[in-house]
């Protein structure tokens, strides 16, 4: 983003209607505009919006993807792959065929969509790290630093 475009980018919260987490992040949009991007490339996050300059600097999902990937998604594509042994007994190739790609698009197809669901339910639920209210008050301005002094 160049320096005109910094400028020009609107830092006041309240010029950005509210949007759900879900809305924004499940697609990969930013969660204070909606147009803009919050992925570079597949899952590497960028360091702003290139629309409206939101700052990632405060999203951190950690293992939350992968953690919600292997609760929800892994379990279902396993017990297929169990459920297709007890039922057809298929050979090895077979298990392979099958296996393999139910694994990964079981696994692989929903991290996106989760890793950006949790940056954005961090913006929008204002989560933080015990320490992290300076963070916090730059990028919501003056009425996130008056919350955190109460």
């Amino acid at each position: 983003m160049n320096e005109q475009e910094k400028a020009s980018a609107p830092q006041d919260q309240e010029m950005w209607r509210p949007r759900s987490a879900i809305e924004t992040g499940a697609l990969g949009r930013c969660p204070r505009c909606g147009t803009g991007h919050i992925f570079h490339g597949f899952l590497t996050v960028r360091d702003r919006c290139e629309v409206c300059g939101l700052d990632y600097s405060f999203a951190d999902p950690a293992d939350g993807p992968a953690v919600f990937v292997q609760l929800f998604a892994c379990v279902p594509g396993v017990i297929f792959i169990v459920m297709l042994e007890i039922l057809a007994r298929p050979g090895l190739w077979v298990h392979i065929a099958v296996g393999i790609p139910v694994l990964i698009l079981t696994t692989v197809l929903p991290l996106r969509p989760i890793k950006g669901w949790l940056i954005a339910a961090q913006y929008v639920n204002k989560a933080q790290e015990a320490g992290t209210a300076q963070l916090w008050a730059k990028l919501h301005g003056d009425a996130a630093e008056r919350n955190s002094n109460r």
